[in-house]
């Protein structure tokens, strides 16, 4: 497939197809996912930090490793964390649609606490591989390895947090307790889940795998840089699960799965560099990366900050019971691409 060759409004829609496919068949995975959390016993935590983070990314993963293996490393770490800005911010619209108080005085845990700053230290290890970005090892750089090994040290830690917690939020009236989510899907048979869950997964990893091939030709077309295409435009579309996800979770009052499956789901897709870093043939992946990336970087460390300080404020009621980081989440995250824009 030669997508360079093709005009702008079959770019557009190639890319509304994907998006729509993603959202589809990303909930679809989803709910198969929790399914198989109840009809294994693994339970929800285990199957979401790992299963759920990475099916609902494979998306943004596809995408980010066709963009690395093609030789674009700008649209492959854009991607990257201009998904994680995105996801972020879908915080807010997840704290308009809940109207009894802000998402993130409700939404009181400590292991969304242990998350963001798990996830401050996965970005803290990108900006130590951007500031040093000549140094690899067969082409590839030392933090690529330290990346993965901080990623898994970080789930033993949660799953010990989770297990015996240290710290215990103060219990208000708009406090809402852990949900326990979704409490079908016990018993019978695993096939259908599986099935289920396997298809839908290849769907979207198609889905991204094409996103990948239309960005670049995208760009080209409009005259926008890969950075930008990258953290708006397919980071937007890559993690439309997410925001479905958050949004449904919400509805049904599991407001800790909301906050956290995005947040675990963010820390995840810091991985999304170091997988690219693999596959990008000319060197390591920091070397070929413009100041646009690392703008996005800084983004998503400034939002991560950001939330983590109203998960700790825990404010009650902002202006129409939106918390006052929900404002500063979407303020960042438009004046970001904004600024991003004009870079193009």
């Amino acid at each position: 497939m030669n997508a360079s060759t093709w005009s702008l409004p079959l770019l557009s829609g190639a890319f509304l197809l994907c998006a729509v496919t993603i959202a589809v068949f990303g909930v679809r995975m989803t709910r198969a996912a929790r399914d198989l959390a109840h009809r294994t016993g693994l339970g929800e935590l285990l199957v979401g930090a790992v299963l759920v983070g990475a099916a609902t990314s494979l998306a943004g993963i596809t995408t980010s490793v066709t963009a690395a293996w093609s030789g674009h490393a700008g649209l492959a770490v854009s991607n990257a964390f201009g998904g994680i800005a995105a996801q972020t911010a879908f915080l807010a619209i997840a704290d308009i649609v809940y109207r009894r108080a802000n998402l993130e005085h409700a939404a009181a845990s400590v292991e969304n606490l242990v998350v963001c700053a798990f996830l401050l230290c996965l970005l803290g290890i990108h900006v130590a591989g951007a500031a040093t970005p000549s140094f690899s090892f067969m082409g590839i750089h030392p933090v690529t390895p330290l990346l993965v090994v901080a990623y898994f040290f970080g789930l033993y830690v949660l799953m010990k947090t989770h297990r015996s917690p240290m710290w215990i939020p103060r219990r208000t009236d708009d406090t809402r307790p852990e949900s326990k989510g979704y409490t079908g899907g016990r018993g019978g048979s695993m096939a259908g889940p599986w099935l289920v869950f396997v298809v839908s997964a290849v769907a979207v990893a198609a889905s991204g795998w094409l996103l990948a091939q239309v960005a670049v030709p995208f760009a080209v077309q409009t005259g926008l840089s890969e950075s930008f295409v990258g953290g708006t435009f397919t980071a937007i579309a890559t993690s439309l699960p997410e925001l479905i996800i958050a949004v449904t979770a919400v509805r049904m009052g599991a407001l800790n799965l909301a906050v956290g499956d995005i947040i675990g789901g963010n820390a995840f897709d810091t991985l999304f560099v170091a997988i690219s870093d693999v596959v990008y043939r000319e060197g390591p992946i920091y070397a070929a990366i413009s100041n646009a990336e690392f703008l996005w970087l800084a983004i998503t460390i400034l939002m991560t900050a950001v939330l983590l300080m109203g998960l700790l404020y825990r404010e009650r009621h902002g202006i129409g019971n939106i918390g006052v980081e929900s404002v500063l989440l979407s303020v960042i995250y438009l004046g970001g691409a904004g600024v991003m824009f004009f870079l193009a």
